[in-house]
């Protein structure tokens, strides 16, 4: 009714004050301009209605109009100034209220039909019809006020969290090509802060941090006004908005029963349903596994070896075990990487065998992709298949025998690590069996910092000459290096220098200062994969050129890629395999694994083997270990039985 006539009502019954708010259940205010009175009151009003409903509760127009008509119309000073300001300016009101309320419908669709990888994020996604909406909308519609309050709330909250964990998921897809483990993964965050900080800097490490917190505290807080906005406005058009929930429930099933399809994806939705089932089903599967895995980890067919009984095939060499970051398949099977990195195994075969050296090589299938290196170390080392996080800190706190271990525990070697990637304490040098733990403070490099590499691969190895292999010692030496020039995100990359030029490191300033910002790298896939190949080509240059100078009649180098890159390098569903290789100057050595089939020189083939990555351990120790009828004292290398590699019970990949 006009607003004049609202002002003459009889003696005996409240009156309502120019500013006091109309009732939002009861009859709609006409406007000035004579405009749609629904519409005023719909889209108008409910902009600023929240301290109404906080004041008079959840009223509707069925349900509470007749149930205390005093609270209703009473209102707070804010109230009435508000409506003052809805009457002077009703167009804009309006045009306020549908906005708030599109947007607040827009977010939570999206929400609702969200996927949860960056592959899937097409148009067509979001243009299907979600059965959680349909189904949500006829149970508010249901329940009684005070009830439907709290669960739209709830489910605010939720559908915030919800979509906070899809947006994990495409991260964790992005870079480690699996879902983000709501149980194990939390670990990980700090790894990813500690990436920045190397990458971007300390302010700007910060800066994404408090930024990504705003942003959750953000889209909790929008997503529960979204959806208590919408409740408030399906109750107020209850009988539409009945009508609206049956027809696209109707229309669901049947596109659901037709399969009916747009731009190849399901009209019929149901991702918020199905994604919280498969969450819980992680979840129940990270709970359970623990138990089982530490069972596994229990059996081992070494642990109980005589310490004469272990590596006999190897006594008086110096064995160096080599992870490569990220040296992937798709280094050398990717048409638009392959030849590039072909061409430096071919040269680098020929070189080694110049040197004396014979080499032979295959794939094994990391537990792991994009990242996780210590995930495929532990697996390598322990032969047990180490997926996540929780399986690692029980393998490394069991008393399981990893495969450097097995040196130590002969007496035969001594014992190092290089490790430039470790910056803080770490207590697992002592499950690897390592006598002495060279990181990143104390291989003396005084040179610039390449992202998140903090030292050079061919510094790393110099060093590793000038500490441990280059000295003279009691014993022969067993190492375990880590090169991480290769690691993400692959900008500015090093550069082969000559070996009496290193110094402490300072010569690398200048390679840095000309090298290429990643941030800039990173805005070009294409750019991407070509600056990752030239860090494996960089890598690949290091190890080579290291043993041609190095490298003596009793160096036993194994190397091997500890995972594939990310996907944006690799593209979509890309194997786990990576290369490895053995190289030795006595021929001796590489008789004993004959029985491996592995491919002559350092580029596995298409059809070489492809072992599980956990299998390697056991392959090993069985290949260097005593050959039937042999006793301790015998031992020497040779191409027999020990070839057949593998314990009892363990199965190829």
């Amino acid at each position: 009714m006009p607003h004049s006539t609202r002002l003459s009502q009889p003696p005996n019954t409240k009156k309502a004050t120019p500013t006091e708010a109309p009732p939002p259940d009861g009859p709609p205010e006409q406007v000035p301009d004579g405009s749609d009175a629904d519409e005023s009151a719909v889209d108008g009003a409910d902009a600023d209605e929240s301290a109404v409903d906080g004041a008079a509760g959840d009223t509707s127009a069925v349900e509470e109009a007749a149930a205390d008509t005093t609270s209703e119309t009473s209102g707070s000073t804010g109230d009435a100034t508000a409506v003052g300001r809805r009457d002077r300016n009703p167009a804009v009101a309006r045009a306020a209220g549908r906005t708030v309320t599109a947007l607040a419908a827009v977010l939570v669709l999206s929400a609702l039909l969200l996927p949860n990888q960056l592959t899937r994020l097409t148009p067509g996604e979001f243009l299907r019809i979600p059965v959680e909406g349909i189904f949500g909308a006829a149970l508010l519609l249901l329940l009684p006020p005070k009830a439907r309050r709290v669960a739209a709330v709830v489910a605010g909250v939720g559908l915030g969290l919800r979509t906070l964990l899809n947006c994990l998921d495409m991260g964790f897809y992005s870079v480690l090509a699996r879902p983000f483990d709501p149980v194990l993964d939390w670990i990980l965050f700090d790894d990813a802060e500690s990436f920045l900080k190397d990458s971007i800097g300390q302010a700007g490490a910060i800066g994404a941090v408090l930024g990504v917190v705003l942003l959750v505290l953000a889209l909790l807080v929008l997503m529960t006004l979204a959806v208590v906005r919408l409740t408030r406005l399906l109750v107020r058009h209850s009988a539409v908005a009945t009508r609206t929930t049956l027809v696209l429930g109707t229309a669901w099933i049947t596109c659901a029963a037709l399969g009916v399809q747009l731009a190849g994806v399901p009209v019929a939705a149901a991702n918020t349903a199905d994604l919280v089932q498969d969450s819980a089903e992680r979840l129940r599967a990270s709970l359970a596994d623990q138990q089982v895995f530490a069972k596994e980890a229990h059996v081992d067919a070494f642990r109980d070896t005589p310490p004469d009984q272990l590596l006999t095939g190897l006594r008086g060499k110096d064995v160096i075990f080599t992870f490569i970051e990220s040296y992937g398949r798709s280094a050398i099977a990717d048409p638009a990487m392959a030849s590039q990195v072909d061409a430096v195994l071919k040269d680098g075969t020929k070189r080694l065998r110049k040197a004396g050296f014979a080499s032979r090589s295959a794939w094994l299938t990391s537990p792991t992709a994009g990242g996780g290196s210590w995930l495929a170390h532990s697996t390598f080392m322990s032969g047990l298949w180490i997926k996540n996080q929780q399986r690692y800190r029980t393998v490394t706190s069991s008393d399981r025998m990893p495969l450097t271990d097995a040196f130590k525990r002969s007496g035969a070697w001594r014992t190092a690590g290089i490790m430039p990637g470790v910056t803080r304490s770490w207590p697992e040098g002592k499950f690897y069996g390592l006598d002495h733990v060279y990181d990143t403070h104390h291989l003396g490099y005084k040179g610039p910092q390449f992202s998140w590499s903090r030292v050079p691969d061919q510094y790393s190895l110099s060093a590793f000459e000038r500490l441990e292999h280059g000295k003279r010692h009691d014993k022969p030496l067993m190492s375990e290096i880590i090169l991480v020039s290769s690691h993400n995100p692959w900008a500015p990359i090093p550069k082969m220098i000559g070996w009496d030029e290193l110094g402490d490191g300072s010569v690398y300033d200048g390679i840095k200062k000309a090298g290429k910002d990643p941030k800039e790298v990173w805005k070009d896939p294409a750019q991407v994969r070509n600056e990752y190949r030239r860090a494996i080509q960089y890598s690949l240059h290091s190890l080579i050129s290291y043993m041609e100078k190095y490298g003596n009649k009793n160096t036993v180098l194994v190397f091997l890629g500890d995972h594939q890159p990310v996907p944006t390098v690799t593209g979509e569903n890309a194997s786990r395999d990576v290369p490895v290789a053995l190289v030795a100057h006595d021929p001796a050595v590489l008789d004993r694994i004959s029985g491996w089939n592995w491919q002559n020189g350092l580029k596995p083939g298409p059809k070489t083997p492809v072992w599980r990555m956990d299998t390697f351990r056991d392959r090993f120790l069985t290949a260097f270990g005593p050959r039937p009828g042999e006793t301790p004292g015998d031992a020497k290398t040779g191409a027999e039985a020990g070839a057949q590699g593998g314990a009892p019970g363990r199965s190829e990949h």
